[in-house]
């Protein structure tokens, strides 16, 4: 009965410390994705003075280790670029958590063409 007890102690810590974790973790593969999407467009738009779509870019659908945490704005894992028509032309890469995910409560991260990463806190 002592060791049951003691393993319920020492997984009611730890559970708690994982989720953090692996919520840290999704959030880190998420940045990682769109600071690469942002290096892409960043070499588009040197070469063709215009930002690329997703398609242009080769990014159709969230990696797998990504799918089930996080989402456009619109709800699919479509469009996670949004272009400003300009001039000057702009970009903004969103992507919004899973409301039924891991990484439910985390918020919602975005990168502009400006380098702008918000929420500040998240970065």
């Amino acid at each position: 009965m002592i060791v049951v007890a003691i393993v319920a102690i020492l997984a009611a810590i730890a559970y708690p410390s994982y989720r953090q974790y692996i919520i840290r973790a999704n959030r880190s593969a998420a940045q990682s994705l769109m600071l690469d999407l942002a290096n892409r467009q960043q070499q588009f738009f040197a070469a063709n003075r215009r930002y690329a779509s997703e398609t242009e870019l080769g990014f159709t659908t969230m990696p797998d280790d990504l799918a089930g945490e996080y989402i456009n704005d619109a709800g699919d894992d479509d469009d996670v670029i949004t272009l400003g028509g300009g001039p000057p032309p702009t970009f903004t890469i969103t992507f919004a958590p899973v409301t039924t995910g891991s990484q439910a409560g985390d918020g919602t991260l975005t990168l502009d063409n400006a380098g702008n990463k918000t929420p500040a806190d998240k970065w």
